[in-house]
């Protein structure tokens, strides 16, 4: 009996064919059973008449693909991804034979060739999670989503800048831009400067897990651990003085509106930068404002509650880094490369003070929450920089080295020890005198003379 294979579509064609073949049914009727058109039902019951039921297979099956690769090109990928490029993953190893060897080959061929291997793959790919969209916030105000873009802002007319800006998230309104060189704490100062001397204090702020904003550090001190939280960086500190929470972001998509905003901003200020002629970045900084009013009338939305949630903020903004130091006997106190005296009325050398650097610069002693002594500004081109990490003053000292053993006194009057450094260092000055005699000398097994 003769063996043949049909595939599941094939399955049911012989027996309609038959019928078809035998005037029981028509050549549309089998066309609308199989799916198929009244033309390759005549072409089916031709190969039918011709060759019975296995001529209904597909004429492919079988026979090698066209599109396989060629021998040589297989054999040679499979020499060296067992040998020169063993353990690179699918995508690394397509840019290499592509690149350095001129095989023609996809990143789906190069899978398929570890597979035929049996290797099994570098990296095992994660599929993708669920997310659940969330819903914006009623109120302005409520949330502040906050975030940086490095990008060519200036496109060759100036240096690449990182744009830092803030949206609120009740109405997708751009609520600040400041231009910077990089993420740094000076430029998320001036940032928050903007938003809240403009439109006021958010309840929360919602952003990255920055190691500017959060701490990504696994020290936790003993006072840490005694108050169950880490403390906060320079600028967690300024937000949880005034009273804001911080949302620490864990995916890009968690804060998606800032995200997108960027991609807008990529194409529509860049133009506008360019139609301008703006080379600098203090004139892209002065046009800031303008561009905000003109986007915010376009994209702005209005917020489901027309009552705002902004809070009104203090008169002196407590925007600063904060160390501790300790006075010095001269009632003066360091930091870094700056020091400030302190006025000579009260005995505080050896105490602990509170040094606050703001923005622009000014120094401010404090103890017990009472203001001492200040210093102005250096000057206009100061930036505002850590003098040290937010958990620099409670992680432990490494500890030093420990000193080599000095050599043990002998007591006096007797001889030192024959291991004693000492003793070494005078039987080699003598060596070398006598050598230079043209004398030899040796010391007898009693520690007696040199002869």
């Amino acid at each position: 009996m003769e063996t043949f294979t049909l595939s599941h579509k094939e399955l049911h064609r012989p027996g309609l064919l038959k019928a078809a073949v035998g005037g029981r049914v028509t050549n549309r009727q089998v066309a609308l059973a199989l799916g198929l058109t009244v033309r390759h039902v005549r072409r089916l019951k031709r190969r039918f008449e011709a060759g019975g039921a296995p001529a209904l297979g597909h004429r492919s099956r079988g026979r090698p693909s066209p599109r396989r690769l060629p021998p040589a090109v297989r054999a040679e990928a499979i020499r060296l991804m067992t040998t020169v490029y063993a353990g690179f993953n699918d995508t690394h190893l397509t840019e290499k034979l592509q690149e350095e060897h001129g095989l023609p080959l996809s990143r789906e061929s190069v899978r398929r060739l570890r597979c035929a291997l049996g290797r099994p793959a570098t990296r095992a790919r994660r599929p993708a999670r669920p997310r659940r969209r969330r819903i914006p916030e009623a109120a302005r105000g409520a949330l502040v989503q906050i975030d940086g873009s490095p990008f060519a802002w200036l496109e060759s007319r100036g240096p690449e800048l990182m744009l830092l800006g803030a949206v609120d998230d009740a109405t997708t309104e751009i609520l600040a831009l400041h231009f910077r060189p990089a993420e740094d704490v000076h430029g998320y100062t001036t940032l928050f400067r903007q938003l809240f001397t403009r439109h006021g204090l958010p309840l929360a702020v919602y952003g990255d897990r920055l190691n500017l904003l959060v701490r990504n550090d696994r020290h936790w001190a003993l006072a840490e651990q005694l108050a169950g939280t880490q403390a906060p960086t320079h600028l967690g500190r300024m937000l949880q003085d005034l009273g804001i929470g911080y949302i620490a972001a864990r995916s890009p998509q968690a804060k998606g509106r800032i995200e997108r905003l960027w991609a807008t901003l990529q194409d529509r200020l860049v133009s506008e930068l360019r139609l301008r002629r703006i080379a600098s970045v203090a004139a892209a900084e002065a046009y800031l404002p303008a561009f905000i009013t003109d986007f915010n009338r376009r994209f702005g939305e209005p917020p489901a509650t027309a009552t705002a949630a902004w809070r009104r903020p203090p008169r002196a903004l407590p925007l600063s880094c904060r160390y501790c130091r300790v006075v010095a006997r001269d009632n003066t106190v360091r930091l870094g490369p700056r020091w400030l005296q302190l006025p000579l009325r009260r005995g505080l050398a050896r105490r602990p003070v509170e040094v606050r650097e703001l923005l622009d610069g000014r120094l401010v002693v404090l103890h017990d929450g009472v203001v001492l002594a200040t210093q102005p500004a250096p000057g206009p081109e100061f930036i505002l920089k850590p003098r040290q990490g937010p958990g620099a003053a409670h992680r432990p000292m490494t500890p030093r080295r420990p000193a080599p053993p000095r050599p043990r006194p002998s007591p006096p009057g007797r001889r030192p020890l024959a291991s004693h450094p000492w003793r070494h260092a005078i039987d080699q000055d003598v060596r070398r005198h006598l050598a230079a005699k043209g004398r030899t000398a040796s010391r007898s097994s009693d520690r007696g003379h040199f002869h």
